[in-house]
């Protein structure tokens, strides 16, 4: 039972289930200090088949009299409490919702930027939106590995880079040898990267971002003759794969100059909520040359979102059109019907055409903004189906990417 008591512990949980409300309170209670008070208690949301098994389990503490049915939730927008013959409150739900999150989108449009705020709180208020959901276009199906090799991949990170733990798992759970590369190591000569077949320039923050996205990173690289060498020299084999996630999304773009084929990759600015973005993003995998999501295309899956600086940044006006003409965009973000979107909060940072996610022109080079690796285990989804799946849709990234070796890249 939340602050404000018992009836805005049901209203936030009709609000979430975007459902009515029949309830039903004691003909002898006071009404209003049974709904309003804030004492500890709790409803329990059970199924009518499950009621005499929940009642047993409580009698069985001393604490059967502790329980009262309230009612049950009702298809609908209706909100309908009765004491007796009395109605105590007949009112529609989105109405109350528009109430409860007032204030909250008043101080978003102060903080933030008040056109974000007013899409995040239409989308909150529109009862027909289906909410997210997925449409894989695939079956994850891992490589057919011949033998007990596993190729080396260097997951590349640099101060205050994160989520390099995660990438590394996946890889590993792929067939890889996933090696550990700070910046460090190549700028002091003690990794060259001739010995990968695979480099991942992970997530996260790299130098607090204060040099912009992901830049200092990669003019830790393009102003050092040493490490330009190495890792040009590294892009232009044909034999090797890159993959650059949030913070090496930044990073890689800022690279573009060594990367063949990536003329068309955006810089990377502040979001358009001008607000750091954690959420989970629905993203649909287009037909791009990027050897990491061959076979996925047309699918319609979540993924995290976690950036501050996310939104892509092109040239010139229209250059972000002509490169979805060109194929040369592997993800976008969607809203709740499958349609690309710019709007808040579904496109959490603003980036045109939704546009999240970006392959080189010969298909060896991917970035992308929001993580995979965050989501490639089932668990790691807050539902999924009760398939008994541990792999979810996106390990299929990563399975790709070790087919993609076997077959001689």
């Amino acid at each position: 039972r939340s602050d404000g008591g018992l009836i805005v512990t049901l209203l936030e949980m009709a609000f979430a289930g975007r459902c009515g409300l029949a309830i039903e309170l004691p003909p002898d209670a006071d009404a209003l200090a049974m709904l309003f008070a804030e004492e500890p208690g709790a409803v329990l949301q059970v199924q009518r088949c499950d009621l005499p098994r929940v009642r047993a389990l409580f009698a069985a503490q001393g604490l059967d009299a502790a329980l009262y049915d309230l009612g049950a939730p009702v298809p609908g927008r209706r909100i309908w409490v009765r004491q007796g013959a009395d109605d105590v409150l007949e009112a529609d739900r989105v109405e109350l919702r528009s109430t409860w999150s007032d204030t909250s989108w008043r101080m978003q449009r102060l903080r933030d930027n008040p056109v974000c705020a007013d899409q995040a709180r239409a989308l909150l208020l529109d009862d027909a939106d289906p909410g997210l959901n997925v449409m894989p276009a695939f079956t994850v199906t891992p490589p057919a590995v011949v033998g007990v090799a596993r190729p080396r991949v260097a997951i590349l990170r640099e101060q205050g880079v994160n989520s390099q733990v995660e990438m590394a798992a996946a890889f590993d759970r792929a067939g890889f040898d996933a090696i550990d590369v700070h910046m460090s190591d190549v700028l002091e000569g003690r990794h060259d990267l001739r010995d990968v077949r695979g480099l991942v320039a992970c997530g996260g923050f790299s130098y607090g971002d204060v040099l912009g996205a992901g830049e200092g990173w990669a003019k830790t690289i393009l102003y050092n003759a040493h490490a330009r060498q190495l890792f040009a020299e590294y892009f232009q084999r044909e034999d090797a794969f890159t993959l650059g996630v949030c913070n090496g999304c930044q990073m890689l773009a800022a690279l573009r100059e060594i990367i063949p084929g990536s003329d068309h990759w955006p810089r990377f600015v502040r979001n358009a909520s001008e607000q750091f973005e954690a959420r989970l993003s629905l993203v649909e995998v287009l037909d791009s040359p990027s050897v990491l999501l061959s076979g996925m295309q047309g699918s319609r899956l979540l993924i995290a979102s976690s950036h501050g600086e996310g939104r892509a940044l092109f040239a010139a006006p229209g250059a972000a059109d002509q490169v979805l003409a060109r194929g040369l965009v592997a993800l976008r973000y969607v809203d709740h019907h499958g349609q690309a979107t710019t709007c808040y909060p579904q496109n959490p940072n603003g980036s045109p055409g939704g546009i999240c996610a970006l392959s080189s022109s010969d298909g060896r080079a991917t970035i992308m903004m929001p993580h995979p690796e965050r989501v490639f285990r089932t668990v790691q989804h807050a539902w999924h189906p009760p398939d008994g799946s541990e792999d979810g849709a996106w390990m299929q990234l990563w399975y790709n990417a070790r087919r993609w070796v076997d077959q001689g890249g």
